[in-house]
């Protein structure tokens, strides 16, 4: 009887139970098994006040804040390389890790996947994938445990994982007479409940890892609107600035904790008096968003500017890059020291990355003039708060590649460059850095 009771009864449940945790391990998409964390390093909540980022250490006593610089980076497919578990996780892993051993504080990711793919987020409106959003929860787990805050966008512009367009493709398919504008998006009353609903259930969404609700995880730096909003035409401008003011206020009555931005390019509109000369082209000011109307809207915490010269002006030299790249930077910082006292957070800077050793000593120019002006900010305690590189990979992912995508440790020059900005404005606000607390620090024996 014991032996085939062994037979009938044990073995199978046995091996039920291996499969079940084969499941969760490779898969993250079974309910039988969950391993949440018990204990996580603290991490104290980033805010801003006037012009600058603050870190209130272990209180809100005036002595105890630290003013916070940051350098960052992006990889902004965190999220889909976490889904499948196993090998990819550990790729999501080793981008973190190598980010905080670069002295590396906030990395910039999509907290978005819209549409019918096998790896979407939001399926269809208000429908989401419980395996990607594990996969999710295991990003915000990781960047807490190296130390890495996250800048997390709720939604693309462009068409690249869904998108505003899908937005607008489910509203038609569910027979609403909506524009096949994708500008409606940021018009259309059922377009934005579908938006409203989305960011309801990403910050309500407690962590099956940590049990932490997104709203109060310390890990995640901010919530950022939408990235690179633009409207095909520049009439819309007033419908962009009408969306940005009602999804801030949205975001704000339900998560009090978590800062807010737009996700702006930085471009200045066809009323402001500057663009002309600040712009890269006659082009950027009909794009329907304008950077200091858009980031003066009272719920957005921090502006937020891109950077692409090689893009923006492809045809001038290097001379004229970094000139007008010069010039962007003081533009934005001085609007936020002077008209919208709000921190500037520049959230992509990136250049083109060849093999020869001229592009690659072209690209660290460029960076190192982005990295001299958030420098030279800090140490005047101006509104330039820092600068997220883009983007950054690891062995194994060059999938998510593209013109301007590295991995920093087989660029040497490169990769010293980040180190030493991390370094220096570690030796200003040492006290901001947590990174100490929870590894080894990489600026020991570093020169600022």
């Amino acid at each position: 009887m014991e032996a085939e009771w062994r037979d009938k009864k044990l073995y199978p449940l046995l091996g039920i139970l291996l499969l079940s945790i084969l499941l969760y391990l490779n898969f993250g998409n079974t309910n039988l098994i969950s391993f949440p964390i018990s204990r996580q390093p603290r991490l104290d909540f980033v805010s801003a006040n006037s012009t600058h980022f603050i870190i209130v250490n272990g209180g809100g006593a005036a002595e105890n804040q630290s003013a916070a610089y940051v350098n960052g980076w992006n990889s902004y497919w965190l999220m889909q390389e976490s889904v499948w578990g196993g090998p990819s996780r550990s790729r999501v892993s080793k981008m973190l890790q190598r980010g905080a051993q670069m002295g590396l504080t906030v990395c910039r990711t999509w907290a978005f996947s819209d549409g019918n793919g096998p790896n979407a987020l939001q399926i269809s409106p208000g429908v989401f994938n419980e395996r990607v959003f594990r996969g999710l929860d295991y990003v915000i787990v990781e960047a807490r445990k190296h130390g890495i805050r996250l800048v997390l966008s709720l939604v693309n512009n462009l068409n690249n994982f869904g998108g505003k367009a899908q937005y607008v493709r489910w509203a038609q398919e569910a027979g609403i007479n909506v524009s096949s504008s994708s500008d409606s998006f940021f018009s259309h009353p059922m377009i934005k409940d579908y938006y409203k609903a989305y960011v309801k259930a990403i910050l309500s969404r407690k962590n099956s890892l940590s049990g932490v609700k997104y709203s109060d995880e310390p890990a995640i730096f901010a919530w950022e609107l939408m990235n690179e909003p633009r409207c095909e035409s520049s009439s819309s401008a007033p419908i962009l600035q009408a969306w940005i003011t009602e999804m801030a206020a949205f975001v704000k009555s339900l998560d009090q904790k978590h800062l807010v931005t737009v996700g702006l390019e930085g471009f200045y509109g066809l009323n402001t008096t500057k663009g002309p000369e600040v712009n890269p082209g006659e082009w950027a000011a009909s794009l329907g968003s304008d950077f200091v109307q858009n980031s003066a809207i009272e719920n957005i915490d921090f502006a937020s500017v891109h950077a692409y010269p090689d893009s923006w002006i492809p045809h001038a030299d290097l001379e004229e890059k970094t000139r007008y790249l010069s010039q962007w930077v003081d533009s934005h910082i001085s609007d936020g020291d002077q008209v919208l006292k709000k921190p500037i957070l520049f959230t992509e800077v990136g250049s083109l990355v060849y093999v020869n050793n001229q592009s690659i000593a072209d690209k660290d120019i460029l960076l190192k003039t982005m990295y001299d002006k958030i420098y030279e900010s800090a140490k005047k305690r101006q509104a330039g708060a820092g600068a997220l590189i883009w983007q950054l990979l690891v062995e194994g992912v060059e999938e998510y590649g593209d013109r301007f995508s590295f991995i920093a440790w087989d660029k040497p020059s490169t990769y010293k460059l980040i180190l030493r900005q991390s370094c220096r404005l570690q030796s200003i606000f040492p006290k901001s850095s947590q990174n100490r607390k929870l590894s080894k620090d990489p600026c020991s024996g570093q020169l600022p």
